[in-house]
């Protein structure tokens, strides 16, 4: 067994709350009205469920001792990003034009290497998995080109695992902030990511063992586009075939999203095309 594969979910998910206090602003202003509306409709969401399912002490002390859990196993940013964030996404894109966004997920680190395109994304010598050549265009909604917008892109290796969040993984494997061209034409070599489970050695995993649910996502690229002057867009792509498209744990594929890659012509792996649309921040 590698170094690689030894990641638990406590490790994991301490590194992102970690994570999270570092890269995150929690400073936001929410005013008095806003948090007794948010807080008095989620605890009576919680007591309505309580009475009209008859909540024993029993099971009352169990979710208790579950709650410690996910605190003491630092799996607070698992959950919400895995259970709750499709929801905000949704509602904080209802309007938006341009490209489907989703959830950005607990493993987004900032500030990775900046590549000009044609970019081939940071890798290990021996980086397993099938290449895969990831290309389009960046546009405004009107279709004119965004010279020198900027694509974001991090994703898990073949083995299901991100770096920074799994041991014996280089530092930034598979992320890249990639600059596109002057047409807005990006090209990222990487490598095809594999469909992966949540980490379940942790609370989360007991609640997903507990409720006889499945712990899996598809495989999928994670990306944040933006351009000056247009709104950022977060999002995530995922490949047809895949067997959870429709039962993905996190509830964030979109159809606008799945790709279709093919095999090159030179037999060196997969290509496919993406083209993303950025309103206008105006």
């Amino acid at each position: 067994m590698s170094v690689e594969t030894t990641a638990t979910a406590a490790a994991s998910g301490a590194n992102a709350t970690e994570r999270f206090r570092s890269d995150k602003s929690v400073a936001a202003e929410v005013s008095v009205e806003r948090v007794n509306v948010l807080a008095s409709r989620a605890i009576k969401a919680l007591v309505d469920t309580v009475k009209e399912e008859k909540v024993t002490y029993d099971e009352y002390n169990a979710l208790k001792s579950w709650l410690i859990k996910v605190g003491e196993d630092g799996e607070w940013p698992l959950f919400l990003d895995v259970w709750i964030e499709h929801a905000v996404e949704e509602v904080a894109n209802a309007d938006r034009e341009g490209s489907k966004g989703t959830i950005e997920g607990p493993y987004y680190v900032p500030g990775s290497p900046v590549l000009e395109t044609p970019a081939t994304l940071p890798m290990r010598d021996d980086e397993p998995g099938t290449p895969l050549l990831f290309q389009g265009r960046v546009t405004g909604v009107n279709g004119e080109p965004l010279p020198g917008a900027s694509v974001e892109i991090w994703h898990a290796d073949d083995l299901g695992l991100y770096s920074q969040f799994a041991p014996g993984l280089p530092e930034w494997n598979l992320r890249g902030t990639v600059i596109a061209d002057s047409e807005g034409v990006y090209q990222i070599n990487t490598v095809q990511p594999a469909p992966y489970q949540i980490p379940t050695d942790g609370a989360c995993g007991q609640l997903i063992a507990s409720a006889g649910w499945h712990a899996w996502r598809p495989a999928h690229l994670h990306l944040k586009v933006s351009a000056p002057g247009f709104q950022l867009i977060t999002t995530q792509l995922y490949f047809t075939a895949d067997e959870h498209l429709s039962d993905d744990i996190a509830s964030a594929v979109k159809p606008e999203l799945v790709l279709e890659p093919k095999d090159k012509a030179d037999g060196t792996g997969r290509e496919v095309t993406y083209d993303f649309a950025l309103a206008s921040a105006v």
